[in-house]
């Protein structure tokens, strides 16, 4: 049989060879690091046999499937700890994820002492050097062997799987686990470990079901490579914004008021009114839209005609029962059955389109209460929301545009290239989803990828991720703890029309119905809000920051001429505070420091009488004095301009 390797070269071998042993006659080395291998485009163990012509990749931890085979073996080492000092815990899951893994378990939870125990057991485990070895069972033998082993999880997963599966576990030792692989060929061949953290979790991701312990960790080949990472998630806890937010009083929450439903503070508060008073004469004034006012609730009338409450009732918040009330309302989930109505209001001509509505709505979800966090899941959020109505000719231009919008939204915020674009389709596996026809949908899907690879933006494709009632481009975002966010979204609609009886007169006289483009230009403010939190540390660019400029006097005799500065300031648009207090000026400037404003004026005697002030920056620590009109028509154009600039001050320069 005829092997080609990776690189273009062939081996060949006149009887079949597991992809391990393959691997040994290419390099002993290679297969030191070898964690799995791909057979003509899948990836198998590395104890599969290979025994007809194929193309063959050796997968090392440098490859994304080789890492998540390493740090799945190291899940299983983990529930072989687990096992090992809590014989009564039960095996629930444990795959590899982007930064590692985890393991749920039936037991109670676990603290940083224990876990510390339990990573001393995993390097005992590991230094024992079991092999794991790969055996199947027919599915009713697999039921009784884990019904025998005290698994009732395990059970459970085998039961769901077809009758004709091939059951597969894999065993290191006297330990066992229910497992598809691939996994590395001993345990010795891990190098690096650390678990991370303990909490609860859903069994099967359901709040109906029970709650489970699950314990994060992480593996790599060299130490080094730990270290880097537990310094990097030093870095994100810093980062995470549901901590510094608080910390810089950005918002907050209360048990009393509701999960979902943050209170942002002043400062909190006047970054959003920022970035909301920039979208709204960005849409109005240089993309034609034009502005809607529409109310936080309807009746299930109006949300019947949409298909929402068929199709997003569970998602709603619903007042009354129709069983016994006259009129059921609901908080609205989105603005665009109300922005109809408004198109609808007069008759509309082919000349009058394309109409471009945008509205900042306030929206509400039931969101799960296990699928809270801060400010990105929330229950009640604000939206740039628009839908744009448009002739049939005129939707590919339009959607274009509203790309081009998006694209501008995320390069002004400095984040464009943390995102990645999605095409998110429907499922015709399961049709009750969805309205419409498969034709209409084959047709606006190839619309999109059509204007996505024109415009040449790389995007991946998601089944199932479509609303019911037309494909999307989603534009996401990862947080700090790799978990992604939609920011963005465009939806290509080609029925909703159709069910508000909305047309425009063509040239002909003739009634047709438009399209609709379901957009945001910047999505949810909160969302964003967290996501610029966790991007710049809280170092926000100086056009966002709540507190742009502080002055600082030497001492309290010098509070008149700061006092001055800041009108100055102030008549300029600059958001500026004066801090007056009786303390040393050097417990100033670190206190200013800590709270992330990019400038501070110091002014004293020698700035009073030049008429100056000495300005120090995060970006190039102590600029030196400057007039305070040089001062002011700097920091205006950056602010106009919306610069970000980069922090290059150094220790010496602060």
């Amino acid at each position: 049989m005829k092997i080609m390797l990776k690189d273009g070269s062939v081996k060949e071998y006149a009887q079949a060879m597991s992809v391990m042993e393959i691997a040994k006659d290419i390099s002993e080395g290679l297969a030191r690091v070898a964690c799995a291998g791909e057979v003509d485009g899948q990836v198998v163990d590395l104890r599969t046999v290979v025994d007809k012509d194929c193309n063959l990749s050796i997968l090392t931890f440098d490859d994304a499937a080789g890492k998540a085979a390493y740090r799945h073996t190291t899940s299983h080492v983990l529930a072989e700890a687990v096992k090992r000092l809590y014989p009564e815990a039960k095996l629930a899951i444990g795959p590899s994820i982007d930064t590692g893994f985890y393991y749920d378990f039936d037991c109670p939870p676990f603290d940083r002492a224990a876990l510390d125990e339990l990573e001393k057991e995993m390097k005992k485990i590991i230094k024992e050097g079991a092999e794991l070895e790969r055996f199947t069972l027919p599915r009713a033998e697999a039921i009784k062997f884990m019904e025998d082993r005290g698994e009732p999880y395990k059970v459970e997963l085998i039961q769901d799987l077809p009758e004709d599966a091939e059951i597969s576990f894999y065993r290191q030792g006297e330990f066992v686990d229910l497992c598809a692989g691939p996994h590395l060929m001993s345990t010795k061949n891990i190098k690096a470990i650390k678990l991370i953290s303990s909490s609860g979790a859903y069994w099967r991701g359901s709040e109906k079901n029970k709650m489970l312990t699950r314990i994060y960790g992480t593996a790599f080949t060299k130490n080094a490579d730990l270290d880097a990472y537990l310094a990097h998630l030093e870095d994100i806890k810093k980062r995470d914004h549901n901590k510094l937010g608080r910390e810089m009083e950005l918002f907050t929450t209360v048990d009393v008021i509701g999960q979902g439903l943050p209170l942002l503070m002043p400062k909190g508060a006047k970054m959003v009114q920022t970035m909301q008073r920039w979208i709204e004469d960005l849409e109005d004034n240089e993309w034609g839209y034009v502005r809607t006012k529409t109310p936080l609730m309807a009746k299930s009338d109006l949300y019947k005609i949409s298909g929402h409450w068929d199709h997003y009732k569970d998602g709603m918040f619903v007042m009354g029962e129709e069983e016994k009330d006259k009129e059921v309302f609901a908080l609205r989930p989105m603005t665009c059955p109300f922005q109809y109505y408004v198109y609808k209001a007069s008759q509309k001509s082919y000349r009058d389109l394309p109409l471009r509505y945008g509205e900042t709505s306030t929206l509400f979800r039931n969101e799960d209460s296990g699928e809270m966090h801060g400010l990105t899941r929330v229950r009640q959020f604000t939206i740039s929301e628009g839908h744009l109505i448009v002739r049939p000719d005129q939707m590919v231009e339009e959607f274009k545009n509203c790309l081009a919008l998006a694209k501008h939204s995320l390069t002004t915020l400095g984040v464009e290239e943390d995102v990645t674009y999605h095409l998110s389709k429907w499922d015709p596996d399961n049709r009750e989803k969805y309205i419409g026809e498969p034709e209409v949908w084959e047709q606006t899907e190839q619309h999109i990828r059509d204007i996505l690879n024109e415009l040449e933006i790389p995007f991946t494709e998601d089944v199932g991720e479509a609303a019911f009632y037309g494909p999307k481009v989603d534009i996401n975002a990862r947080n700090v703890y790799g978990k992604e966010d939609t920011m963005i979204t465009i939806q290509w609609d080609a029925l909703l029309s159709e069910q508000f009886d909305m047309y425009y007169i063509d040239q002909n006289g003739d009634k047709v119905r438009p399209y609709i483009i379901h957009r945001t230009s910047m999505g949810c403010y909160e969302r964003t809000l967290a996501w610029l939190i966790e991007k710049y540390a809280g170092n926000f660019p100086t056009w966002l920051c709540p507190e742009q400029v502080r002055i600082l006097p030497i001492s309290e005799k010098y509070n008149d001429y700061a006092q001055k500065v800041l009108a100055e300031l102030r008549k300029n648009g600059i958001l500026a505070t004066l801090d007056g207090r009786a303390e040393k000026i050097g417990f100033k400037i670190r206190e200013t420091r800590l709270n992330r404003v990019p400038y501070m004026l110091v002014v004293g005697q020698k700035e009073e009488e030049e008429g100056v002030v000495s300005v120090r920056s995060r970006f190039l620590g102590d600029e030196g004095q400057k007039s305070l009109s040089d001062f002011i028509a700097a920091i205006c154009e950056e602010i106009r301009t919306k610069e970000i600039r980069k922090i290059e001050v150094t220790e010496e320069s602060k």
